[in-house]
């Protein structure tokens, strides 16, 4: 039977390849009929080649079976890196008869693009190549409450149907591409949790599982790899690691499960264990391909902590596992530029998580309070003033009335004053302008009256 239509589904991690399983069984992408839906697997890791892969990962086959075909784009590129590389502005049309020949799509086709971030490569590229395909962009966690990243052409902006996302936080509406009209959609809590279950399922006999199991923690800690982006130096990133442990302890647990971030590197976990023989823990480390998420499916947990990582609130949102964070404020302060992207996920966790070192009871993370959107909104427009410039006014009078009820690390002087915007050192600046006018008025009379 002849096709129609082909949808393209880039995808680079096993929970955003799980974000549109769960959209395609949710009926989100329509009928198959008709229909070849290929899925295209890139490795962004710095070395790929030392990489995980994403078909190593538990759960990935049952995932993969929800499509035609399943197409590797590290090999289509190759030797080029998918995060840098991108086509010519006038060899897109040369690239997208070769993609279509190597891909068997028919030249008549139509072509729907679903990438996971349309502000960088591969999805930037993808939407170059295929110029007159409509494009969907569906949110890998946290990151789409913050504002895009990057000014996209309007040439891409245009074509970008809608956002898909989790609903992580209920009541937050995400910022991303909402300057081109972007309306988000959401992918159903119900078709999440089944693709998650599908996946604790076929992860059941793994045998690195059974001596977690084994060991029966109540709690786990989620390594967060921020000194691959140079925010932490190793040392304090294995120290950060370290204080989830001791308030995992000092908070009651005796057996905690340490997940280490897929990139990490293997020494980490050797001050962690010293650590818990110290605090008279039972530390299980599980390095393995598995979603933190299968692990919550498999044991009775009551508590997972982390910085700020999506894994954290998934726990939250779909298994009513009680988080706590820890690190949120040092990791605030080190962010730079002050548009990184990771500050709208870090704000949001800072904001509604209990800190687990203040001793504040770990909690369920319900919906978004009415304090959070207008501090997100702010933050946006601090990060991305040009493109969110209609943000400017209510960001001024939300910032009037509520910046000195906040820590310092949300909105730095120097950015506040940078942007125009009320802060300290704006206040600081009217006082020394009126002081300068009062001079000036004093001078002037004076004058008129012949006084010196």
């Amino acid at each position: 039977m002849a096709h129609h239509k082909t949808q393209i589904f880039q995808v680079s991690t096993l929970y955003g390849a799980a974000t549109l399983a769960a959209a395609i069984d949710a009926g989100l992408y329509g009928s198959h009929d008709g229909t070849r839906r290929i899925l295209l697997v890139s490795n962004n890791a710095a070395i790929p080649e030392t990489a995980l892969r994403l078909d190593e990962m538990h759960g990935y086959e049952r995932i993969a079976a929800r499509f035609d075909s399943v197409v590797s784009w590290n090999e289509t590129i190759y030797p080029h890196h998918p995060s840098s590389w991108g086509p010519r502005g006038n060899d897109t049309a040369l690239w997208q008869k070769a993609f279509r020949l190597a891909w068997d799509i028919d030249e008549r086709d139509l072509i729907e693009l679903s990438v996971e971030s349309i502000q960088v490569n591969p999805g930037r590229a993808l939407a170059a190549i295929f110029s007159e395909a409509a494009v969907h962009v569906y949110a890998d966690g946290l990151m789409s409450y913050g504002p895009t990243r990057t000014k996209l052409p309007l040439t891409i902006g245009r074509r970008i149907q809608r956002l898909l996302h989790l609903d992580l936080i209920p009541g937050l509406k995400p910022l991303l591409l909402s300057e081109f009209g972007v309306e988000p959609e959401i992918v159903p809590d119900e078709a999440f949790r089944g693709v998650l279950d599908e996946i604790a399922r076929e992860a059941a006999a793994d045998p690195s599982l059974a001596p977690v199991l084994a060991e029966a923690p109540t709690a786990v800690l989620l390594g967060q790899y921020l000194a691959a982006i140079d925010i932490l130096s190793p040392e304090e990133e294995e120290d950060l690691h370290i204080r989830m442990l001791t308030g995992a302890a000092q908070a009651g647990h005796r057996s905690v499960l340490f997940k280490p971030h897929p990139t990490a590197p293997a020494g980490y976990t050797a001050a962690l264990s010293k650590a818990a023989a110290d605090a008279g823990v039972r530390l299980t480390v599980l390095d393995a391909p598995l979603l933190a998420e299968t692990v919550y499916r498999h044991l009775d947990l009551q508590l997972v902590v982390g910085c700020f990582s999506t894994a954290m609130v998934t726990a939250s949102a779909y298994y009513d596992v009680p988080v706590a964070r820890v690190g949120t404020a040092l990791v605030l302060k080190r962010l730079q530029p002050f548009a990184n992207s990771n500050r709208v996920p870090l704000a949001v966790v800072d904001h509604l998580v209990p800190d687990l070192e203040r001793r504040e009871t770990p909690a369920v993370v319900g919906p978004a309070p009415e304090t959070l959107s207008p501090l997100v909104r702010a933050l946006g427009f601090c990060m991305q003033p040009k493109t969110y410039a209609d943000l400017r006014p209510s960001t001024v009078t939300w910032l009037e009335g509520n910046l000195a009820s906040l820590p310092g690390y949300y909105f730095p002087e120097p950015r506040l004053a940078e942007l125009g915007l009320p802060g300290p050192g704006a206040q600081a600046l009217a006082r020394h302008q009126v002081t300068r006018v009062k001079r000036v008025v004093r001078r002037t009379i004076r004058r008129g009256t012949g006084k010196k």
